[in-house]
């Protein structure tokens, strides 16, 4: 997956993603491999990170001193599996508010101001360096408003970060046709992951042609763009996680994209 970052030479070098930068993310997380479970030490093992561990490298080059950022959708964490660096990383800037409808906005303890609403809702009279979105634009019913909204609160040259669900995956297409009451059972069967943590999809703005369309229409461009290989869908049991990662390293080889994948892309604004 290096390489696919490698090749936005339109980008600036401050946000291209190496293997240093993952290890970093990575370390930043499991620390020594001893003692943590068997999870991190075969994802090491086969030089694999986390469609996660991309994004949270990402907004670790994008935050910088006095930059003011605007977290959308951040429920009770910026980084839901990597506290350690959204603490840092709310240190380092110089203002991270976080908006979201949810009442588990209220247990966020990072975020320096927060929002009990929607972005569409949102008012403020300031602009924002950064604006990212991890793993809510598959709810959004109504993209083009949201957009639009982003556009209102993204600094000319500020950047829009969009990680999320690619609409034509595996996990996305199943859940798209399982009934939402589901939904939860599902995800604690594979992830071991709380009620209130599910919500329903929509999946409007979940390829990349729908982002495209969406972020030019007020104002943006696509600065950069990756599909990111997600080796996560049955990592809750050894074995099947290691038929995952050894089908994503057969695949790799092949010089094929894994079926199972995420979107991330950075949108500036002009």
């Amino acid at each position: 997956m290096e390489t696919e970052f490698m090749r936005a030479d339109i980008f600036s070098s401050s946000a291209i993603v190496t293997d240093v930068d993952l290890t970093e993310i990575f370390d930043m997380r499991y620390g020594e491999l001893n003692g943590v479970g068997w999870g991190p030490t075969i994802r090491k093992r086969f030089n694999y990170f986390t469609p996660d561990e991309y994004y949270e490298a990402i907004v670790n080059k994008l935050v910088t001193v006095n930059c003011e950022w605007l977290d959308v959708g951040c429920g009770r964490y910026v980084f839901p599996n990597n506290i350690n660096l959204a603490r840092i990383l709310a240190d380092r800037c110089a203002l991270l508010v976080g908006v979201d409808p949810d009442e588990t906005i209220d247990e966020n303890a990072v975020v320096h101001r927060r929002h009990k609403t929607s972005i569409e809702n949102f008012r403020s009279d300031r602009t924002f360096d950064l604006i990212t979105l991890r793993m809510v634009a598959e709810h959004f019913i109504d993209p083009e408003q949201v957009v639009k909204s982003l556009s209102q609160f993204t600094k000319p040259g500020g950047k829009v970060v969009v990680y999320t669900i690619n609409r034509w995956s595996a996990v996305s297409i199943i859940t798209w046709l399982t009934p939402f009451k589901l939904h939860h059972p599902i995800k604690t069967l594979l992830w071991g992951s709380e009620e209130k943590d599910t919500f329903p999809v929509t999946f409007r703005m979940n390829t990349r042609g729908a982002l495209v369309r969406l972020f030019q229409r007020f104002g943006f461009r696509e600065k950069y763009f990756t599909y990111l290989d997600d080796c996560r869908s049955l990592s809750r049991f050894r074995a099947t996680q290691f038929c995952e990662l050894y089908s994503w390293r057969v695949l790799r080889a092949l010089g094929c994209r894994y079926p199972e994948n995420c979107l991330l892309g950075i949108y500036e604004r002009l």
